[in-house]
């Protein structure tokens, strides 16, 4: 069924990338790898700031930034550390904490539900919860309209603003590390997503959960490497028969069979990996 080297099925690959899974030796790079580091970036890139962090201060907020998304959108941790959760926290509703190796602390408010238990690993990208917001809602606190707030508390208690924080690193993405095992994962779809942000259109979020938009853009990167079909955001045998011709021009020596499976994602991985699609925003 896949491609000479290839033998796992695409479908069963997709399925953990839209499931948000951590796969073994996975994009995820739970405490694996060279390309494991906390990662920091900013998962929300493609949604719409209803208030910044001057509009929390000026209200008498200790700071945060608002982002609109619907309920039930998944959360990406912002780089990688523990887990966790607070239920019910005063007027942030259910809070997830993120605990970084470095002593920072990222917090997500107002979720409609969590992902992970107390004490869980979680890579950046991985998911933490699901955004909630709506006014009454269990968990909601007092949020008027669905949304995130996002902010982080540095090593000494304070609260900062985590675009501040992230222009300080340059705010880029961590590398993958399924060009080593070849297992697409949140990473590897974030990186690509970038890569069609900044060359292709791509105006979704950069979240590492490919949808109907990531797709269509990446149809229209993929007219370069012989596809003509439509741009209608449903990969088929002709989408990845042409992503696998880019990749050959990054080691994978396939067949071009329209079938991803380890290699062709490996070489697909060294292409999303090059430094140009590390820099966010």
């Amino acid at each position: 069924m896949c491609g000479s080297g290839d033998g796992i099925d695409r479908r069963t690959l997709l399925r953990g990338v839209a499931a948000g899974a951590v796969a073994v030796g996975g994009s995820l790079l739970v405490g694996a790898g060279p390309a494991h580091a906390s990662g920091f970036h900013n998962p929300f890139t493609g949604y719409p700031i209803s208030d910044g962090w001057q509009a929390h201060l000026d209200r008498g907020s200790l700071g945060g930034i608002d982002y609109v998304m619907a309920v039930g959108t998944r959360l990406p941790a912002c780089g990688g550390g523990t887990i966790q959760n607070i239920p019910y926290n005063g007027t942030g509703g259910h809070t997830v904490t993120i605990h970084h190796p470095n002593g920072y602390r990222t917090q997500y408010m107002h979720l409609s539900a969590f992902s992970l238990g107390n004490g869980a690993t979680v890579g950046a990208g991985g998911i933490v919860g699901l955004s909630g917001g709506a006014a009454g809602a269990p968990g909601s606190g007092s949020s008027t309209g669905p949304h995130v707030h996002w902010h982080m508390i540095n090593p000494s208690g304070v609260r900062i603003n985590p675009l501040s924080y992230l222009a300080g690193l340059g705010g880029t993405l961590p590398k993958t590390y399924t060009e080593v095992d070849g297992i697409p994962g949140p990473i590897m779809w974030q990186r690509a997503q970038n890569w069609l942000r900044m060359e292709h259109g791509y105006a979704g979020p950069v979240d590492g959960v490919p949808g109907v938009n990531t797709y269509a853009a990446l149809q229209r990167a993929m007219r370069g490497y012989g596809y003509t079909g439509p741009i209608d955001g449903v990969p088929g045998p002709n989408t990845w028969a042409a992503v696998q011709r880019l990749a050959s021009r990054w080691g994978y020596t396939g067949p071009v069979d329209g079938v991803m499976g380890p290699n062709s994602w490996r070489g697909f991985a060294r292409f999303v990996n090059q430094d140009r699609y590390d820099r966010l925003g």
